[in-house]
C-alpha cells in the first residue's frame, strides 16, 4: 500500500472518525436499553477515537488532505469497525471490551500494514507512530479486561428470543 502523506492522512483520520461515530452509536443504544455499563465502555472508545483523531489532525497542519470517496479508501472495512456482534442489547461489558480490542487490533495491524509497505519514508514513520498507538490501547484494553468479571453465558443466550407473528 503505497500512500503519499495526504493520502494516508486522510484514512487516518477517516478510521478516527468512523470509530468514534460506530462507538458513539453503540453507546446510545446500550443507553436506551440500559445497559449503563457496556454504555459507558463505548462512551470511554469515543472520547479516545476523538483524541486520536483530533492528534492526527494537529499532525496534518497546512497539507491539504484528498476528499476521498467510499470507495476510493483502501481497506475492506474500515480497520475500527468490527461486525454487529456488539448491536445487542444484552452484552455484557467483558464482551464490549473485546469488541473494541479486536477493532483496536485491527487498526494497529493496518498501520503496521502501511509502514511496511510504503516508500514513503514519512508516512512509514507516522504509520509505525500511529501502531504503537493503537498498539497502546490493545494493552490498555488488555488491563481493562483482566479487570471486568467474565460474564457465566455467552450474551448470545436471549431469554426473551424473537417470536414469529401468527
Amino acid at each position: 500500500m503505497s500512500y503519499t502523506l495526504p493520502e494516508f492522512l486522510a484514512h487516518a483520520v477517516a478510521l478516527e472518525h468512523e470509530a468514534a461515530e460506530r462507538y458513539l452509536e453503540l453507546a446510545d443504544m446500550m443507553e436506551a436499553h440500559r445497559n449503563d455499563g457496556v454504555s459507558s465502555v463505548f462512551r470511554d472508545m469515543v472520547r479516545f477515537s476523538q483524541m486520536h483523531r483530533d492528534e492526527i489532525k494537529a499532525r496534518v497542519g497546512s497539507i491539504e488532505l484528498p476528499k476521498l470517496k467510499s470507495w476510493q479508501y483502501r481497506w475492506r472495512t474500515p480497520p475500527e469497525m468490527g461486525g454487529d456482534e456488539a448491536f445487542d442489547y444484552l452484552i455484557e461489558p467483558y464482551h464490549a471490551l473485546k469488541y473494541a480490542r479486536a477493532n483496536e487490533l485491527r487498526a494497529m495491524e493496518y498501520y503496521r500494514s502501511v509502514a511496511g509497505e510504503t516508500g514513503d519514508t514519512e508516512v512509514r514513520r507516522l504509520a509505525a507512530d500511529f501502531a504503537n498507538e493503537e498498539a497502546e490501547h490493545v494493552a490498555a484494553l488488555d488491563e481493562w479486561l483482566a479487570r471486568t468479571p467474565r460474564p457465566s453465558s455467552t450474551w448470545d443466550a436471549d431469554p426473551d428470543p424473537p417470536r414469529p407473528a401468527g
